[in-house]
C-alpha cells in the first residue's frame, strides 16, 4: 500500500504522441520508491485544469504518483488545427502518457491505473483492453454508447450537430480553415451539450480564474455516433470501476450500468441524484475520490 500523507512534487512534463507533444502534470509522493501511478484523462474539449489536476493531487496525498494529462490540439499541448477532437489521436495520447509514466524513475511499470471521466471515461475502455498490462482502470460518468447518446440529444440538437459537421467538412475539401462551434451552450443553441447544465455545471469543474476555450472542431460529430467503447467491456482484463450519476442528461447512465456488468472484474457504483457536473466539486467529489482510493487500494496494492 502507498503511504498516505505523504508530501508531493509537482513536474511539468510534455511526451511525445504522433507528430506533436502532449503537455501534462506529474505529481509524486516525494521519497518513494516503486509506487503505484494513477494516469488521468478528460472527457469532450477539457484540459487538465478542470479537475484532472485536483483530482491527482489528492492520489499524490495518498501515496500514489499522478499523472494528468492534456489530449493533442488542446491545452497546453502541441498540434494544429487548435481544438481538434480525433477519437483515434486521443487513444494514441493515452498510449503515449501509459509508456511514458511506465518510463519514469520510481513508478511501478506493472502498478498503472487509467482514470477518465465523461468523454474520456469511454477512453479508458479501449485502453484497458488493448494493453493488458493495466493493473485497474476508473470509469466516470463515461461516454460508453455513440447511438444511444445522441439519441438522447433528440432530434433537432442531433441535427444541428449534424449540419455543422458537414459543413466543417465540406470546408475541409475546399482547402478553408476548420469550422468551430461550441462544447457548451445554453438550450437550444448549437453546440455539442446543450441540457440546462451543461454550460454552468462545464465551467464550473474549471477555477474562475482560468480561461477555458468553449468550442471544437465540428466535424467530429459525424464520428461519435460509430463510436461505443462499451463494446470492448467483455474484453476488460483488468477491474474496473464505473460510477454513474443517476440523473446524468449528458452521458446517459444505462449504457453504463450494462457495460459494468458485461465486464469480467467490473464494479458498479451509482450516486442518486446527481447530474453529470456535480461529480467534480464538493461533497459529490469526495464520495467518488473516496470510492476511487477504496478501489485502488484493494487492485493496486504491491
Amino acid at each position: 500500500m502507498p503511504s498516505p500523507d505523504a508530501q508531493i512534487t509537482r513536474e511539468e512534463v510534455r511526451f511525445q504522441s504522433g507528430e506533436t507533444e502532449c503537455a501534462a502534470v506529474l505529481l509524486r509522493p516525494d521519497a518513494a520508491d516503486d509506487v503505484p501511478c494513477v494516469v488521468l484523462g478528460h472527457g469532450f474539449g477539457a484540459v487538465k485544469e478542470g479537475g484532472l489536476i485536483r483530482s491527482g493531487e489528492r492520489f499524490a496525498e495518498a501515496g500514489y504518483a499522478s499523472l494528468a494529462f492534456d489530449y493533442r490540439y488542446f491545452g497546453e499541448s502541441g498540434g494544429e488545427p487548435r481544438q481538434l477532437l480525433d477519437i483515434s489521436k486521443q487513444l494514441d495520447d493515452w498510449q503515449a502518457a501509459v509508456a511514458f509514466a511506465r518510463g519514469q524513475a520510481g513508478i511501478d511499470p506493472d502498478r498503472i491505473a487509467i482514470w477518465g471521466s465523461s468523454f474520456g471515461g469511454g477512453h479508458v475502455w479501449d485502453v484497458a483492453a488493448s494493453d493488458p498490462r493495466i493493473a485497474a482502470a476508473i470509469s466516470q460518468v463515461p461516454y460508453i454508447d455513440g447511438v444511444k447518446t445522441l439519441l438522447g440529444l433528440g432530434p433537432v440538437h442531433s441535427l444541428r450537430l449534424t449540419v455543422a459537421a458537414l459543413a466543417d467538412f465540406a470546408s475541409g475539401l475546399i482547402g478553408r480553415g476548420p469550422r468551430r462551434i461550441a462544447i457548451v451552450g445554453r438550450p437550444g443553441s448549437t453546440a455539442a451539450m446543450t441540457t440546462p447544465d451543461a454550460l454552468p455545471g462545464y465551467s464550473s469543474i474549471y477555477d474562475p480564474e482560468f480561461e477555458w476555450r468553449n468550442e471544437f472542431v465540428s466535424r467530429v460529430a459525424l464520428k461519435m455516433p460509430l463510436y461505443r467503447p462499451g463494446r470492448r467491456a467483455p474484453s476488460l482484463g483488468c477491474p474496473i470501476l464505473v460510477q454513474v450519476a443517476s440523473d446524468d442528461a449528458i452521458t446517459p447512465p444505462g449504457p453504463a450500468i450494462e457495460a459494468a456488468g458485461n465486464a469480467p472484474k467490473g464494479e458498479l457504483i451509482t450516486y442518486a441524484g446527481l447530474g453529470h457536473f456535480d461529480i467534480y466539486r464538493g461533497e459529490p467529489f469526495e464520495q467518488a475520490l473516496s470510492d476511487q482510493l477504496d478501489f485502488l487500494g484493494r487492485h493496486l496494492s504491491a
